[in-house]
């Protein structure tokens, strides 16, 4: 299974050059007109307001079929103690996103929550739900310079105590922009224009995951102009993970592409360093 990012990025440029992304094809995870984004933060997950608890039911071993990846059990998280661990260790911080990137303020997410798309399109922060161990969301953004603007990116990392909860995460990521085409992640941010593609394993080249979604979209800034914005979400068993990236002036797309798609392959590889898989 790739894990790199040149398997992450020759999979969604694929997509990109066929259109099916911007065509908005839908259904399921073949692929939907998607718009859900956040600024801050991101909701994964069906919705569930329970807390989750400090221990629960042991978690599937975050086996898959699909991509070979085959996790020690002994190491997939069965507490939120183990899971906060994990994600901990997992999501990027400024300098892992490379040379120049500090850290945006606030500098990560409320502990023990994740952000939710609420009834009037906009993302709101709360307590993580049932079924969900540990979850974390770390901002850094590369300041301008000259020509150059600042460009604004999200890692995320989210564990579960199922595989099936975690699969049922990019399955909700996929359906929200039904719901809500245009998303407003804090109050004076849009992102308009998003569109979503699933791409399970084997698909369109895909072999760096068990499951996978791009978003592609534009931030609407305070002035009015518009710049590229990414969303990427990738599943390993149990952990999903993510990236978004925001453009700016004078930074072309590619280098965007190649920014988010780096950033994902360095968490996917992270996952499969803490949880042993072949």
């Amino acid at each position: 299974m790739k894990s790199n990012a040149v398997g992450v990025l020759g999979s969604w440029a694929a997509v990109l050059v066929a259109g099916s992304l911007l065509a908005g094809c839908a259904g399921g995870s073949g692929g939907s007109t998607k718009g859900a984004n956040e600024g801050a933060s991101r909701k994964t997950g069906a919705p569930s307001h329970s807390p989750s608890p400090a221990t629960g039911a042991p978690p599937s071993d975050g086996a898959s079929a699909a991509s070979g990846f085959t996790p020690d059990a002994a190491r997939v998280p069965r507490t939120s103690k183990d899971a906060r661990r994990l994600v901990d260790s997992v999501v990027l911080a400024p300098s892992d996103w490379g040379r120049g990137f500090v850290a945006q303020s606030p500098a990560r997410s409320t502990p023990n929550t994740w952000a939710v798309l609420d009834g009037s399109c906009r993302w709101q922060r709360e307590e993580l739900p049932h079924g969900v161990l540990a979850g974390v969301s770390r901002y850094s953004r590369l300041p301008g310079a000259g020509a150059k603007g600042t460009v604004k990116v999200t890692a995320t990392a989210t564990t579960h105590t199922s595989v099936l909860g975690a699969d049922e995460q990019l399955s909700t990521t996929l359906e929200e922009v039904l719901r809500c085409p245009e998303q407003q992640p804090r109050t004076d941010e849009r992102i308009t224009g998003l569109m979503s593609l699933g791409t399970p394993f084997g698909a369109r080249e895909q072999q760096y995951a068990d499951d996978s979604v791009l978003e592609a979209g534009e931030y609407v800034e305070k002035g009015g102009g518009t710049v590229p914005y990414r969303w990427m979400v990738a599943r390993l068993g149990t952990v999903v993970v993510a990236v978004s990236v925001t453009g700016a002036k004078g930074r072309p797309q590619p280098e965007l592409d190649q920014l988010g798609a780096t950033a994902l392959a360095q968490m996917l590889t992270r996952i499969q360093q803490q949880l042993k898989g072949n």
